[in-house]
């Protein structure tokens, strides 16, 4: 039975993380350190909830990026230029995520998470960045409905942005899209649909770079990896095909409801 409620967290994770582009990580890993208090599995450390989400968003980016190739929504060109950034970052967070004690992890995660929440909640009051005629990344998306939008960026300060994000992703298990996301819509007016379909391909690239590191570092229970790949693996595509069907304003709110209560429950619990 217990194992069962680990399938069906990978399975929710996947599904959450693809419909929205965060990867997943940011459920599998409080899930996996308060485990202990809701079944009879044992409950795990900070460094090892982080080390096997990132091995299971593997399997989460993968299985939504082919299914969003399916439907012509990735843009590799942007992905890779990103990753260029994210991929080292990644493994720099992998690294200084061991220094991190468990009050203090829980402690900073629950901030993460009402922040990106709050950020969410304000997205609509903000506007883009002005797109430069100079702009070396410039691409246009024509929605289903006819709607034009027209995006791009300098590389440099993207990559930078991208980065941070990779390092938020290794330090925390989280697989980064929760953060890139919001920038590729706030900063660059990226289409939701591509930034979301585009973050799961980077989210892919990177989670397969930090998991590397964490595995070398003996971050991964490879018992728990091993039921939630599957679950991981379908709703990663079952997420995907949702994101196809459903208004993005619906998905946000539930997002925001979400971060904001785990937040605050990993809050409470590292004091």
């Amino acid at each position: 039975m217990e194992y069962l409620l680990l399938l069906f967290v990978g399975l929710l994770a996947g599904t959450i993380g693809s419909l929205v582009g965060l990867g997943g990580g940011i459920i599998i890993v409080p899930l996996l350190i308060g485990l202990g208090a809701v079944s009879t599995l044992q409950s795990i450390s900070p460094q090892l909830a982080v080390g096997t989400s990132m091995v299971t968003v593997v399997f989460t980016g993968l299985s939504s990026t082919l299914t969003y190739v399916k439907h012509k929504r990735v843009d590799y060109k942007v992905g890779l230029i990103l990753f260029a950034g994210s991929g080292p970052g990644s493994i720099i967070g992998s690294w200084a995520n061991k220094f991190l004690n468990p009050d203090s992890f829980s402690l900073y995660f629950g901030l993460f998470m009402i922040s990106v929440a709050i950020l969410l909640m304000v997205k609509n009051k903000l506007k883009p960045l002005p797109l430069s005629e100079k702009a070396r990344i410039r691409n246009t998306f024509i929605t289903p409905e006819g709607e034009s939008f027209t995006y791009g960026f300098q590389p440099l300060p993207a990559i930078l942005i991208s980065f941070a994000v990779g390092f938020i992703s290794g330090l925390f298990g989280i697989g980064g899209g929760s953060l890139l996301v919001p920038a590729m819509i706030l900063l660059f007016a990226f289409p939701p649909h591509i930034a979301v379909a585009t973050s799961m391909f980077l989210v892919f690239l990177s989670a397969a770079v930090s998991s590397v590191t964490h595995i070398s570092l003996g971050n991964v229970d490879w018992l728990y990896a091993l039921i939630l790949i599957p679950g991981a693996w379908f709703g990663g595509r079952l997420g995907a095909f949702i994101n196809t069907k459903l208004s993005g304003s619906a998905v946000v709110t539930i997002l925001r409801l979400t971060l904001i209560i785990a937040g605050f429950r990993m809050i409470i619990k590292s004091f």
